[in-house]
C-alpha cells in the first residue's frame, strides 16, 4: 500500500490524464490486490473501475465454503450486500445495490479459491488537476477500511451466511424433487407473497402467509428438515377467483422465482421448473423467421406462416411467437395471466366461431392446443371460464387463500411438436453486417441500454422492456455482453452445427464456473446473469436500429 501512497503523492497537481499511470501494474494492498480495470479519461467521463482480489483462505473463511457452486454463490452474495451496506453515503466509491433475487454478479464472486470484488471509483480533481491528497485518502484510508470489514471472516457472520447457503441448497433439493413427485412447481407454508407495492420488492407487512390446500400439500424433506407447501402439479394448473384476492400475486411470486431469493424475503421458499417461461402479449416486437403455424392458419397476401418475420407484430401474434419460441428454445412450464394476454390469443366465442366459421378466422386460440402440447401451464383465469374445462387443477384464491377444486383428467392425445431449435450460425448471418461500432470513435462494438431496456449491440437492438424475467439493468448488461461475446465468436470461426440453445449454453456454463472474468468486457461494468432462455430471448428480437 506504501508504493500506491507514494504513486499518488507523485501525480499531485498534475494533469488528470496522468491517472492513467495508476493502471501500469496492480497494486500490493496487504492481503489483497488493487487493480485499474478502466480509469477515466476526466473528471466529468464514467467513474474508473477498480477491483480487488484477495486469496480466501488468507481472509479466513473455513474451506467449506468453496466446496460446491451453492456455498460459492451464497458466500459471494452475502459479501456483496454487507460491502454494500458498509458504504453508507460514500460517494467517491460506487457500488451495486442488489435486489432480493441472489444472482451471480461480477461486481463480487469467488472462484479459484479468490474473492474478486468490482467497484467504480470517482477520482478526485480540481478543474483537470489531481488532487493526490484526495486521492489518497479514498484509496489509502477509506478503502482499506472497507475492505477489511466487509471482506474478512468475521465469526458473528456466520449464522446469516448459514441462512443464505440454507436458501440455496433447499431449493437445489427441492428442484430435484419435483420431477421424482410429478411436479412442475412448489410454494412453501408461510411464505409471504404480497409486496408492500406495486413499485416494491419488500414483502407486505402483515401479510397472510399462504397455507397450501390439504389436497395438494406435499412434505419434502431437506438436510433432515421437513418443508411443507403446495406442491404444483404437471399439466394445466389455473388459478382463478376475485379480483384482488390474489391470483396473480401467487403466479407472481411463481414468476419470480426462477432466480432464488435471499432469506426474509418471504419468497425465499418458492420453486419452480427452472425452464419455466412467462407468455405475454408483446405488440410492437420484432418477429424473424418463426414458426407460427401451430397457432395461426393461412394469412392474407400469402404471408409464410412457417417463417413468419415482422418489425411489428400484433399481440396476438406477438404472443403466439413468444410461446412458441419458448417450447423452441426448451421451456417446459408456462406461466400465462389473461391480464397481460391478447384476447384472441387465449380464447374464441362460441358465438363469433359459429358467425365467421373456422375459414374466416387464421388464429388458433390456446384452448384449441393446450392439451395436445403436452407442456406445464399455470394460467391465471378470473375470466376466461374455458379454461376451467381443460384444466387438470384448479386453485381458487379467495382472500390470498388457496382452496383446491380437481379439474377434468382428460386424457388427451398430444401432438407430435416438431420444433427443433433453429442454428445459431444460419441466424446470426443476417445480423452480422450490423454487428459493429456505431461512430469511427469506438475501438470495439460496445453494449448499450437506451430507455433503460433496449439492448443494443452495436447497430442492433432489442426491446426487453416486456421479459419479466429480467431483473434489472445488471441483468439485461449480463445478457447483453454475454450475447455480444457469442455472436462475435460464432462470425469469427465460422459455420457450425450448434443449435440457438447449445451455442448459449456453453458459455453460459463456462461463466457458472469462473464468473464474468473470462469473457472479453466481462469486467468492464456491473452486470449479473440471466438464465440461457433469457438471453435467447434477446437474440430472438434483435434487429437493426432504425
Amino acid at each position: 500500500m506504501k508504493a500506491l501512497y507514494h504513486k499518488i503523492r507523485s501525480l499531485d497537481g498534475k494533469n488528470f490524464g496522468f491517472y492513467k499511470s495508476l493502471a501500469h501494474h496492480p497494486w500490493k494492498y496487504g492481503d489483497f490486490e488493487l487493480e485499474f480495470i478502466h480509469v477515466q479519461g476526466d473528471p466529468y467521463a464514467p467513474p474508473s473501475r477498480v477491483m480487488i482480489k484477495g486469496n480466501i483462505k488468507d481472509l479466513g473463511y473455513p474451506s467449506v465454503w468453496m466446496d460446491s457452486f451453492e456455498r460459492r454463490l451464497a458466500l459471494s452474495d452475502f459479501l456483496q450486500r454487507k460491502f454494500y451496506s458498509l458504504l453508507g453515503e460514500n460517494e467517491s466509491i460506487i457500488f451495486e445495490k442488489s435486489g432480493p433475487e441472489i444472482l451471480l454478479r461480477n461486481s463480487l464472486w469467488i472462484d479459484n479459491g479468490e474473492i474478486r470484488l468490482c467497484f467504480q471509483v470517482n477520482l478526485p480533481a480540481e478543474g483537470r488537476r489531481i488532487l493526490w491528497e484526495s486521492c489518497a485518502e479514498i484509496l489509502t484510508m477509506t478503502l482499506p477500511d472497507l475492505v477489511s470489514r466487509g471482506l474478512f471472516y468475521h465469526k458473528g457472520d456466520e449464522d446469516a451466511m448459514g441462512k443464505h447457503y440454507q436458501v440455496l441448497y433447499g431449493r437445489k433439493i427441492i428442484l430435484q424433487r419435483l420431477d421424482q413427485l410429478g411436479l412442475c412447481g412448489f410454494v412453501p407454508n408461510g411464505a409471504v407473497l404480497p409486496r408492500a407495492s406495486g413499485l416494491s420488492e419488500e414483502p407486505l407487512k402483515n401479510a397472510i402467509p399462504f397455507q397450501s390446500p390439504k389436497e395438494l400439500e406435499i412434505s419434502i424433506e431437506v438436510d433432515g428438515k421437513e418443508i411443507k407447501g403446495m406442491g404444483i402439479p404437471k399439466g394445466i394448473t389455473v388459478i382463478t377467483g376475485g379480483a384482488f384476492h390474489g391470483k396473480s400475486t401467487l403466479l407472481q411470486g411463481l414468476l419470480k422465482s426462477v432466480y432464488p431469493h435471499i432469506p426474509g424475503d418471504g419468497r425465499e421458499g418458492i420453486v419452480i421448473d427452472e425452464n419455466a417461461f412467462a407468455v405475454r402479449v408483446e405488440d410492437g416486437r420484432s418477429i424473424r423467421e418463426t414458426d407460427l403455424s401451430y397457432f395461426v392458419k393461412e394469412l392474407p397476401f400469402e404471408t409464410d406462416v412457417k417463417k413468419f418475420s415482422t418489425l411489428s407484430a400484433s399481440g396476438s401474434i406477438s404472443q403466439s411467437a413468444n410461446l412458441w419460441e419458448g417450447v423452441e428454445m426448451g421451456g417446459s412450464t408456462f406461466l400465462i395471466d389473461e391480464d397481460w394476454s391478447a384476447v384472441n390469443f387465449l380464447i374464441r366465442d362460441n358465438r363469433v366461431r359459429r358467425l365467421l366459421g373456422d375459414h374466416l378466422e387464421p388464429l388458433i386460440p390456446l384452448t384449441d392446443r393446450i392439451q395436445k402440447m403436452g407442456k406445464n401451464f399455470i394460467i391465471v383465469a378470473g375470466a376466461c371460464g374455458d379454461y376451467l374445462d381443460l384444466a387438470n387443477h384448479i386453485i381458487i384464491m379467495a382472500n390470498y387463500k388457496a382452496t383446491y377444486v380437481k379439474g377434468k383428467s382428460i386424457e388427451a392425445s398430444l401432438d407430435n411438436l416438431n420444433c427443433p431449435c433453429r442454428n445459431f450460425y444460419e441466424y446470426i448471418k443476417p445480423l452480422k453486417k450490423d454487428l459493429r461500432p456505431t461512430s469511427l470513435v469506438e475501438k470495439q462494438v460496445k453494449v448499450k441500454l437506451t430507455q433503460e431496456y433496449k439492448i443494443q449491440l452495436g447497430n442492433l437492438v432489442a426491446n426487453t422492456q416486456r421479459i419479466p424475467t429480467f431483473i434489472d439493468n445488471y441483468h439485461r448488461y449480463g445478457g447483453g455482453f454475454i450475447l455480444l461475446n457469442i455472436l462475435q465468436k460464432a462470425i469469427s470461426e465460422g459455420e457450425s452445427s450448434a443449435t440457438m440453445v447449445e451455442a448459449v449454453k456453453n458459455t453460459y456454463e463456462k461463466i457458472l464456473n469462473t464468473g464474468f472474468r473470462n469473457i472479453p468486457q466481462g469486467l468492464s461494468r456491473s452486470m449479473s446473469l440471466p438464465r440461457v432462455i433469457d438471453i435467447l430471448a434477446i437474440l430472438l428480437r434483435l434487429q437493426p436500429k432504425d
